[in-house]
C-alpha cells in the first residue's frame, strides 16, 4: 500500500513541476520555476516530517520527490557557468540553498 501512495504522489508532483516551470519560463529565461518548486518542496518536506506514514509516503516521498528537482537545478547552474554568467549561477546557488533551508525550517516549525 505504501508504494501506491508514493506512485500517486509522484504522478501529481512531476506534472505540477513541469506546469509551473513552463508557465514561469514564458516570462523569463532564468530558472525561476525550478527555484520556486524546490523552495515549495523544501517547505513541504519540513511540514510533513512528523506526519503519519501514509501522508509522508504520499506528500514527502511521492509528491515532493517528483515535484522538486536536483538535476535540473544543477544543470541550470552548470549552463550559467558555461555561458559565463557567473553572477547568475552564484545567485541561483546561494539563494536556492538559503531559501530552501529557510523553507524547510519554516515547515518544521509548523509541523
Amino acid at each position: 500500500m505504501n508504494t501506491l501512495y508514493v506512485i500517486l504522489g509522484a504522478a501529481i508532483g512531476a506534472p505540477a513541476r513541469f506546469a509551473i516551470d513552463q508557465y514561469i519560463r514564458r516570462f523569463s529565461t532564468k530558472p525561476y520555476g525550478i527555484f520556486l518548486v524546490n523552495i515549495l518542496g523544501s517547505f513541504l518536506l519540513g511540514r510533513t516530517f512528523n506526519s503519519s506514514e501514509h501522508t509522508h509516503d504520499l506528500l514527502a516521498i511521492g509528491f515532493a520527490g517528483a515535484f522538486t528537482t536536483w538535476s535540473t537545478f544543477m544543470l541550470d547552474i552548470y549552463l550559467a557557468f558555461e555561458l559565463k554568467r557567473y553572477k547568475e549561477a552564484s545567485t541561483n546557488l546561494v539563494l536556492s540553498l538559503g531559501f530552501g533551508l529557510l523553507a524547510a525550517w519554516c515547515g518544521l516549525q509548523l509541523a
